[in-house]
């Protein structure tokens, strides 16, 4: 069904009156408001211009109707390079921008750029394979536009959907990383980057005598969960030949990072148990290490304040010397903006665990962060109005004042990583974590209330083991009802 219902490039191309010709036939006024199709033109406006609309969350600040000055310069100097077309930007709130463009989209309403994450079938967004290949008209001598992406991040096979499919076009790199304050690791005597678990614990001492919270930390699932899973992915890392056994697309074989499904398996199958693997038990004491030696007194009554930089308001006011955040929320630290860097979380090794694999720490980067489709309605002007706007958005020196604005980490190849944010996609750490870090939680349960009891001191650690692989297991079954999963021998487990 979904192959007969998809549209190519090449086809929207080449029948961009499909949709006007289909609002017509339908003769009524009001479903033409609701569809976004026009009885009276093209897409053109009488002053001869093209609106588009660009609607998404607001990742870069906590504004409610604007992605900051950074971007309206960036949309300036493309209205002032494109004088005949107008963008518009519909800011939409981070709690429900999904349900609303995934609602836009399935009912063909959609405007003519979406967030990249909404929920969506291949048909109802054009495929840009085919325009990758042509010239990007904003480059002399570019030949084919998608020779301007890093390959790393937007290269064959990357960023593609599950039929293979490139469907959305990238503006830069997600990852993540710790901030950290360089005048409060002067002060303190701390030098970065903090290469080692142990090296973070004495750092922790030194930042705690010299007055500061040495990690912001909050109530949120960012803090407990990224903590937890960069460290048992490397401790976890010796179990990654024996737990790798499908493919990506689901079939056995191998993967280059354990797939979901894989370490489903071996949860039902006894693989991965959080009572008997010692890497799990070791992996949820160095948390607790964390937590004690490093984190923000009475974290768990601190309301999350943003999903960008964990306990955001304390670091960037400077009670913390480090925070777990991502690029994003870079441009949130204004008050200590210049004093700010960041650094990958520090590997654990021998001196710390005698568990340790010797696996450096990873987490990922990759294509995502601020990414835009095209709805499948779009057509004619308004289609090449918006293709225009992602090919514009593809040259380095368009965006290079925003990226170092906004500290946003950059997809194409020739723009330049801010300072600040530079190692969240640089090195081991900016690969995939090979065994994906600990499962997380089942539907309905946060990963904060699976620690919380250990990391507070009202739970022991045996009982925390038996309530994670009762979730753990919680979790594998309900994976293997939503992905029609139950006839796999492992799945009876």
């Amino acid at each position: 069904m979904r192959s007969r219902l998809r549209r190519t490039s090449r086809t929207s191309r080449t029948s961009r009156t499909k949709g006007v010709a289909s609002c017509l036939a339908l003769g009524l006024t009001a479903v033409l408001a609701l569809s976004g199709c026009s009885s009276s033109d093209n897409g053109v406006g009488p002053d001869g211009k093209v609106e588009i609309t660009i609607a998404g969350p607001n990742q870069w600040n906590d504004q409610s109707g604007s992605f900051g000055k950074p971007w309206e310069k960036l949309i300036a100097e493309f209205e002032k390079a494109e004088p005949k077309i107008k963008v518009k930007t519909n800011v939409l709130p981070l709690a429900d921008y999904s349900k609303t463009l995934g609602t836009q989209l399935s009912a063909g309403t959609a405007p003519e750029l979406v967030f990249y994450s909404a929920p969506h079938q291949p048909h109802m967004v054009h495929t840009l394979d085919d325009e990758l290949k042509k010239p990007n008209p904003y480059v002399a001598g570019n030949k084919k536009w998608a020779d301007l992406f890093d390959p790393k991040y937007y290269g064959p096979g990357k960023g593609t959907n599950a039929e293979g499919k490139k469907e959305y076009l990238p503006f830069n790199v997600v990852s993540t990383g710790i901030y950290y304050n360089r005048a409060a690791f002067d002060k303190a005597d701390v030098e970065a980057p903090v290469k080692t678990f142990s090296g973070l614990m004495t750092a922790c001492g030194k930042l705690k005598k010299a007055g500061y919270s040495p990690l912001a930390m909050d109530s949120s699932p960012s803090g407990v969960g990224w903590t937890i899973k960069t460290i048992s992915n490397m401790l976890l890392d010796k179990y990654y030949d024996k737990l790798n056994v499908f493919a990506p697309d689901g079939s056995k074989g191998k993967s280059p990072t354990v797939s979901d499904k894989a370490r489903y398996r071996a949860i039902l199958s006894g693989d991965l148990d959080a009572t008997k693997t010692p890497e799990v038990a070791e992996s949820v004491k160095l948390l607790k290490r964390v937590f004690d030696k490093c984190a923000t007194k009475n974290w768990s009554g601190i309301a999350p304040s943003s999903s960008s930089v964990v306990n955001g308001r304390d670091f960037s006011s400077g009670k913390a010397a480090m925070a777990w955040g991502t690029p994003f929320g870079y441009g949130a630290l204004s008050e200590v903006e210049g004093k700010v860097s960041s650094m990958p979380f520090p590997t654990v090794t021998e001196d710390t665990s005698a568990l340790s694999t010797g696996a450096p720490a990873q987490f990922g980067a990759d294509a995502g962060g601020t990414s835009y489709m095209i709805p499948s309605p779009v057509e004619g002007p308004k289609y090449d109005a918006a293709l225009k706007f992602l090919q514009w958005m593809s040259v380095p020196e368009h965006t290079q004042d925003w990226l170092d604005a906004t500290g946003a980490l950059p997809v194409l190849k020739g723009s330049e990583a801010p300072k600040a944010t530079k190692s969240m996609s640089q090195g081991v750490w900016s690969e995939k974590m090979r065994i994906g870090g600990q499962p997380d939680a089942p539907k309905g349960v946060t990963v904060v209330s699976l620690y919380d009891g250990y990391l507070l001191g009202s739970k022991s650690l045996d009982t925390t083991l038996k309530d994670l692989q009762a979730a753990w297991r919680k979790l594998a079954q309900e994976q293997v009802r939503d992905h029609g999963w139950d006839d796999e021998p492992w799945a009876k487990g």
